[in-house]
């Protein structure tokens, strides 16, 4: 683990360091011959005398947590994530980090979705996984389903989580995570032991769009994370994807809605 990703880890289990002040560290790590020393500074300055000493208490009572972690200016950090807005500054991860420089796509829905999804994803995964590596968010519903078909397809699979590599959720996903973890990959931006909080989940949908090439939405609610991913990978330039559905049920709103507003309707297996 080289000097910069240290640092940065144990700035952010402070839990007083946000994304956009790492990426600041970042910066100066690229012009500076005393990382350490200049970042202190910086906070200083922006923070103010008694916040920045609360900032150093903290920092010392710091060590580096089992899981592995790359920063933005490392080599295996794909460059495709490089360019949304607010990227990771650091992801934790555990599995085959390669994974994240392969040509990705992800699918993303509803936890409540039903056996239309479930029958859609097992279409498509066995032809996609040859050409990609199956990106989702390890929820209940869709993305456990994406993930599993790619697992038992022999295909690579990332998992982008909103908590610590060391906490599953939904519980019922331990195992699941697990087995991404041997055989794929498993990323977080957030440190151990950081339960899930609600804003978290936009968070993690930024990473997903961010990764992948394509986002294929199954079922979803009109209002859902699985359109702010959707919107989040229309505003980063990559390719939407929606399966219709009938519109007398609600959990085909969203994907319709997509379709009308210019998403590509996906309706052939083969058409990918």
């Amino acid at each position: 683990m080289d000097k910069l990703t240290r640092f940065l880890i144990l700035c952010r289990q402070t839990g007083m360091v946000s994304n956009q002040i790492m990426l600041n560290i970042i910066k100066i790590s690229t012009s500076s011959a005393n990382l350490e020393d200049e970042t202190y500074d910086f906070l200083q300055e922006k923070w103010g005398f008694a916040k920045f000493n609360q900032f150093l208490l903290l920092l010392k009572k710091q060590e580096i947590a089992e899981f592995e972690a790359i920063n933005y200016l490392d080599s295996n950090y794909p460059q495709i994530l490089r360019t949304i807005y607010n990227p990771p500054a650091l992801l934790y991860f555990k599995g085959d980090i390669a994974l994240l420089k392969t040509d990705c796509l992800a699918i993303v829905g509803s936890r409540q979705a039903t056996d239309y999804s479930f029958r859609c994803i097992g279409g498509l995964v066995p032809r996609l996984v040859n050409r990609y590596t199956i990106v989702s968010g390890l929820a209940k519903g869709v993305d456990s389903w994406a993930h599993q078909h790619a697992l038992n397809n022999h295909g690579k699979t990332i998992a982008v989580i909103g908590s610590g590599l060391d906490i599953a959720y939904p519980k019922e996903n331990l195992a699941l995570q697990q087995e991404i973890m041997n055989n794929g990959l498993v990323i977080s931006e957030y440190p151990p032991r950081t339960p899930i909080r609600k804003f978290h989940f936009p968070q993690r949908n930024r990473i997903i769009a961010g990764l992948s090439q394509k986002v294929i939405v199954t079922e979803a609610k009109k209002r859902s994370g699985s359109l702010i991913t959707a919107d989040l990978a229309l505003e980063n330039n990559r390719e939407v994807l929606a399966i219709p559905g009938r519109i007398d049920v609600s959990l085909s709103a969203g994907c319709n809605s997509l379709i009308e507003q210019g998403a590509t309707p996906l309706i052939d297996f083969n058409s990918l």
